[in-house]
Parts: structure tokens; sequence; C-alpha cells
């Protein structure tokens, strides 16, 4: 047995030393080449002095042999703000940006991590950063991968605390970590072209009062969102999900707040109005040509407010679209469309009560004119009003409705020329708009040719004359905040 044993070890080692030796045969042959999963790395627009996410992408080998890299090096040094790291070897810069001796075998590959900073560009517009990491092989053969960046100066703030009237107007964006407070007695007026991007957990706390004046051309929006220019897949920005910054709130000190023209997008709720003293006779929230979209809690959630809303977009929200308790809410020439797409328990289109938490909000009324109102679900409008006498406090005019048919009693009318939207009609729900595309989270809630949203609408004699793109509705409008045109087809979610 131990000569057995004794024979198989003398004939099997030097098929192994063989074998070894082939494992780490290396060539200098100029014909070979390294190959790479990306030959461009690209980090879109980032903002000057901030400190990208980590990008990376992996060196290949598909050679019959290893292959020895001499060096590797960025080729502008340490000029444009990026840092290297390959296979845990960091280019370090104060030696030139570059490192030496990088075997990699046959068949096998080294992973490479960039990152970059960017210095300031004294520009108001991007500027593009590129630099190429440079590999030189043993055999003399130089091959690179580019690296891309357009970097953008940015105002930075911390903390911003606004304690008398301000305004803000600039075209360079606003990157603001901690928050924006409005004092009691202060307004901050926000126009256009500002765009601030806020980071997580940073939003706009209103003790005074918000007016935000987007410039009445179709993309003349003010744009609040979060500060994440990146991608989480090469498919999809950050900037599609949920949940990237805080939102705006209005405490119970507030009103007169006015929001015209805005882009609000991507937060953990649009706009809440904490519960305050009832005044009839003062518009506490007033969102006009406004798109409120992909948020992680409610677009417009609002307390014992006279809230008025009108040639607006609220959509894809986890919580509710629009939910009132309470007050009086105005809705007019507008579409509450819920399609979130990360949860079947998504909330409803519309909820309003009169009631939260076991306290009451006495509900004027909630009036809808002229409406969309639709979503995934059967049923996307939610109503409970406790209050038996004044039963009488809702009404939905010349709107469609995605909920089962209700019948009006002859003494009170809640639906005026609604269409009911049920899962049988040959067009409901997404098949309204443009393109609802969950994959992608690119939206687009303009109106198809075949909508029976088209010519349906209420005439306002002299008002609501624009729709959310600021074009003419004419006579014969459409019902929601956009009015069909047949340039609306290029796929992307059109604000």
């Amino acid at each position: 047995m131990m000569k057995r044993l004794l024979l198989y070890i003398y004939f099997i080692t030097p098929i192994m030393m063989l074998s070894c030796s082939d494992d780490d045969s290396f060539s200098s042959d100029s014909a070979y080449r390294i190959s790479f999963s990306a030959d461009t790395i690209s980090l879109d627009t980032v903002f000057s002095t901030v400190p990208t996410s980590t990008y990376s992408f992996s060196v290949y080998n598909r050679n019959s042999k290893g292959l020895h890299i001499n060096k590797i090096r960025l080729k502008r040094g340490n000029q444009t703000g990026y840092r290297v790291n390959v296979d845990g070897v960091y280019l370090d810069n104060a030696s030139g940006s570059q490192a030496y001796d990088f075997d990699i075998r046959k068949n096998d590959s080294i992973r490479v991590f960039v990152e970059l900073t960017p210095s300031f560009n004294n520009a108001d517009m991007p500027k593009l950063v590129s630099d190429d990491i440079v590999f030189t092989l043993e055999s003399g053969v130089e091959q690179s991968v580019n690296l891309r960046a357009y970097s953008w100066d940015a105002q930075m703030f911390d903390s911003l605390i606004i304690t008398r009237d301000s305004v803000m107007e600039t075209e360079k964006p606003v990157l603001v970590r901690k928050g924006i407070k409005i004092d009691s007695t202060a307004t901050l007026t926000i126009k256009y072209p500002t765009k601030i991007y806020f980071h997580n957990g940073a939003g706009i706390d209103v003790y005074g009062r918000l007016i935000v004046c987007g410039q009445p051309v179709q993309g003349g929006d003010v744009v609040l969102r979060g500060d994440r220019t990146d991608r989480m897949f090469s498919y999809l920005p950050y900037d599609r999900i949920s949940g990237q910054w805080r939102g705006i709130r209005i405490y119970p000190s507030s009103s007169g707040n006015v929001i015209t023209g805005a882009d609000i997008h991507s937060s953990e709720y649009g706009i809440i109005c904490d519960s305050a003293a009832y005044n009839p006779d003062e518009t506490r929230l007033a969102v006009h040509y406004s798109t409120i979209h992909n948020c992680k809690g409610a677009g417009i959630l609002a307390f014992n407010s006279f809230v008025h809303i009108s040639d607006t977009q609220i959509s894809n929200t986890l919580g509710d679209c629009l939910a009132v308790y309470g007050g009086r809410t105005e809705v007019v020439f507008s579409t509450l469309a819920q399609f979130y797409p990360f949860s079947a328990d998504r909330g409803m289109a519309l909820n309003f009560a009169d009631h939260y938490n076991g306290h009451p909000y006495p509900t004027e009324a909630l009036v809808c004119y002229n409406t969309l109102i639709t979503g995934y679900a059967k049923d996307v409008i939610n109503g409970s009003l406790r209050d038996t006498v004044n039963v009488a406090s809702y009404a939905f005019v010349n709107s469609i409705i995605r909920t089962p048919e209700i019948k009006d009693t002859i003494e009170i009318k809640h639906f005026v020329d609604c269409i009911f939207e049920t899962p049988e009609d040959s067009i409901q729900g997404k098949e309204h708009f443009i393109n609802i595309d969950e994959t992608n989270m690119i939206y687009n809630f303009h109106l198809q040719e075949k909508s029976p949203a088209r010519g349906r609408a209420y005439l306002f004699p002299g008002e609501y004359p624009l729709d959310r793109d600021y074009r003419l509705r004419g006579n014969f409008p459409d019902i929601g905040c956009f009015q069909y045109n047949e340039e609306d087809k290029d796929g992307e979610n059109k604000h």
C-alpha cells in the first residue's frame, strides 16, 4: 500500500508542478492586451468640493498567459481631484498619482475604484473634469480608461435660517445640508431659475411664509430635490428614488403660503400643513402650476387648513397623494395619480375626513372640479365624515374618479357630471397617460389622445385659462392638469 502511494506521489507531483508552472507563466508579448468592463467611467454631474460616491470597474486578462503591469497612473497626476485605488493599492497623489507592479493571471481580473472631489470652477455652468487611468504593460503597450464628470459650483449652506424677508434667485445650484428654517416674522421668496438640492434629512421648516415663483413658461420651475446626482443602478438615478430629502413642513404659526411653478420630487413627503386655528377667509396654502411627485409619505397632508390646489400634478406617493383632515379644500384642474411603484400598500390618491386619530377636524368643504383622480387600485378615494349634519360638505364636479359608482340621493348631489372609472372600462388607470414605466421610474402624466378626460372639463369663463405647462386650454378643456397636445410623447416626465 505504501509503495503504491509513493508511486502515485512520484508521478503526480511533476504534473502538479507543471500545472502550477503553467498558471504562473507570464508573457511580455505586445500582442497581448488587457480589457475593461467599461472604457469610460462617467460620474455624471457633481458639485464642486463635494466628494462623489465610489465608482468601480474591472480589468480583465482574457489571455492564455499572465500579464505584468509595470505601472498604473493618472495621466494628469493630482491636477483633477480624482482618487484611484487599484486592487487595494492607492495611486498616491503625492507620488505623481501612480503605482507599480501589478500581476493579473490568465483569466483573472483586478478591481479599480474611483472617486472625485472637484475644485471650484469659478463659472456659472458645469465644467468637464476629465482624466485617464493609464495602464503600462511589461511589453510597453499602454491602454487607458477615461474618467469624466461635470463639476458644478454650488452655493453651499449647512443650516440656512431666514430671520427677515429674503429673496433667493440664482442660476447656481443651492446645496443645503441640514435645512432651511423660515422664522415666524419672515417671508422667503424663491424665484426661478433657483434649484435647491437638499441633503438626506434636510428640508424647509416654515414658521413664517414661503413664496415660490416659477416662471410662467414650460420648464420654468423652481426645483426642490435631493442632492444625490449619482445612480443607484446604471439605468436608475437616485433622483428617481423617493425619500432623498425631507420635504416642506408648514407649522401652526404659518399662513399665506403660495407655491407657483414648483417641481418638488423624491422627498420623504411633499408638503405638510400642521393643524392651526382655522380661518375661512385666508388661504393657508395655495399650490398652482406645480408638480409633487414620488414621495415616501404623502404628497400634500393638511390639517384644519384652507388649501387651494389648481393646475397641479400630485403623483406616486407611498402615503396618500392628497390627504386633508378638516378645513376647506379646493382642487381645480389637477391630476392625482397614484402609481407608486415600490409597495402594494400605497395610500389613496385622495383621502379626506373630519377626524384623525380620535380628534375631530370639522370639514367646511372639499370640492374637486375638472380633476383626474386615478391609480393602480380599484378604488383610490377614501372619504370618512362622521358629521351627519354636514354631509353636504364635499362635491366632485366634471371629474374622473376611480372608485365604484356612487348613487346620489335626490336631496344631496355629491357627484355632478362625473365619470366613475372602473377596472372594466376600456380606458382606465395607466392608459390615460403617455408613459408609466415602473421599471425605469420614468413617468409622463400628459394625456393620451384616447383618454376620456379629453374635452370633458367645465369651462370657467376667464378663469384657469392655462394648463400645467402654461398652454391655453381653449374652449374645450380637458380634465386634469394637462391639456392634450400631440407634442407630449417623448416618454419623459415633463414638468
